[in-house]
């Protein structure tokens, strides 16, 4: 029997998380736009999820848009009273896909309102300020002014906790000292280790940091080097990833993705892989060949 209690759970917001969640955004159409092509075959992946012991997602209403709060709702509703749904706001699509921000108050308010609408909720448990100073990675700038606006938000009752996605060191570090944040979402994998120090700094304060894209930025070569453990540990690569990740830290909670129920299965059968001492050591080298610290 599958069961991803292995990995443990951890705090999220007010909420004890499982640290094995997945990530909706592989449900919408190509691109991350528009409705796939199995609308089906998507509600299945996440009934197959929640029966598997999942209890946290992460989705955006700016993944399609809209669509795969619509199929989350379809699918899970009435939701299980342990779900977390965690979104994220700050950008918006336009007619041909493109990433835009919109990060004004009332584009942020617009925002809440419509993950409430879609997902079919009072309230959001924790919503994601996604910074979109840059679209392609974190870079600086202040993020007082959205954040103050999803403040009045939740106090307003229509958000319990706020977190951050797509941040730098100083922003969170700035953003602490205006409110307590839920957590941290950043890319973060074996080899782009950029985050290093953030995750031990949040691991001291029982922050949660979600890194996404866990085989993200590997070229043709590290990849190899990657398949070479996982078959020595008769495992798939991304399922060396996960595990890895999993180990890093155990304030790490992981939203892998995917449209297949047996990829689906996979990246959740990580959770009882335990990795030895010599082979964090050959993951470590890859890492370290990319230059990361």
């Amino acid at each position: 029997m599958l069961s991803i209690d292995r990995a443990g759970t951890y705090q999220l917001g007010d909420r004890n998380v499982r640290r094995l969640g997945y990530g909706a955004m592989q449900l919408a159409g190509p691109g991350v736009f528009g409705a796939p092509r199995n609308p089906e075959a998507a509600q299945a992946v996440l009934r197959d999820a929640i029966s598997l012991g999942v209890n946290h997602i992460d989705t955006s209403d700016f993944y399609g848009p809209h669509t795969t709060n619509q199929l989350i709702r379809a699918a899970l509703q009435p939701y299980a009273s342990d779900l977390v749904l965690v979104t994220k706001v700050g950008a918006r699509r336009d007619a041909q896909g493109a990433w835009l921000p919109a990060f004004s108050r009332e584009e942020l308010r617009q925002a809440v309102q419509d993950n409430l609408r879609h997902l079919g909720l009072d309230v959001l448990e924790v919503v994601n300020l996604r910074s979109m100073l840059d679209v392609h990675g974190p870079a600086e700038g202040s993020l007082e002014a959205p954040l103050t606006a999803l403040a009045e938000l939740r106090d307003e009752g229509l958000i319990r906790h706020i977190g951050l996605s797509n941040v730098t060191m100083r922003q969170v570090k700035d953003a602490r000292r205006i409110m307590p944040i839920a957590c941290v979402q950043n890319m973060y994998n074996l080899v782009h280790r950029n985050d290093d120090a953030m995750i031990d700094m949040l691991a001291r304060d029982g922050i949660p940091y979600v890194p996404f894209f866990p085989l993200g930025g590997f070229s043709p070569l590290q990849s190899d080097a990657l398949s070479a453990v996982a078959a020595d540990l008769d495992a798939t690569p991304m399922q060396v990833a996960i595990a890895w990740l999993l180990q890093r830290s155990p304030n790490v909670l992981l939203i892998p993705g995917t449209s297949s129920t047996a990829h689906l299965r996979e990246n959740l059968a990580a959770a009882a892989l335990r990795l030895p001492d010599e082979i964090v050591e050959r993951l470590e080298k890859i890492g370290n060949g990319a230059g990361n610290s």
